[in-house]
């Protein structure tokens, strides 16, 4: 029997590899289990997908260097962040952001001025 755990999903397609673990150092950084797969899509796609099929309700698509998290009940193209290109820093918020968005905690700053 498949279990599937509580957790925030990644679905990836060409991924730039620096940039995923950087994302998946920051949900860990808040205590939260997530879950990497690819999946076919652009960017929109994937982070939809990803979204809808966690059962915390928040999911991250990467493509490329493009970075997307969404959360359930939201259309789709009304990411709640996207990066293109984005630092290390950036990548790792977007990580903590997706975590703390279900745990009801102030967003880290993702967009650097």
């Amino acid at each position: 029997m498949v279990v599937n755990r509580p957790s925030i999903i990644i679905y990836c397609r060409d991924a730039d590899e620096d940039l995923l673990r950087e994302v998946c150092a920051g949900i860990e950084e808040e205590g939260v289990l997530f879950q990497v797969q690819s999946h076919e899509g652009d960017l929109d796609t994937l982070a939809f997908d990803a979204a809808n099929e966690s059962m915390l309700g928040s999911g991250i698509g990467i493509r490329g260097v493009r970075l997307a998290m969404q959360m359930q009940r939201l259309p789709k193209g009304k990411n709640v962040f996207e990066l293109n290109a984005p630092s290390f820093r950036q990548c790792r918020n977007l990580g903590a952001n997706s975590a703390r968005a279900i745990k009801k905690m102030p967003f880290k700053p993702i967009y650097e001025e």
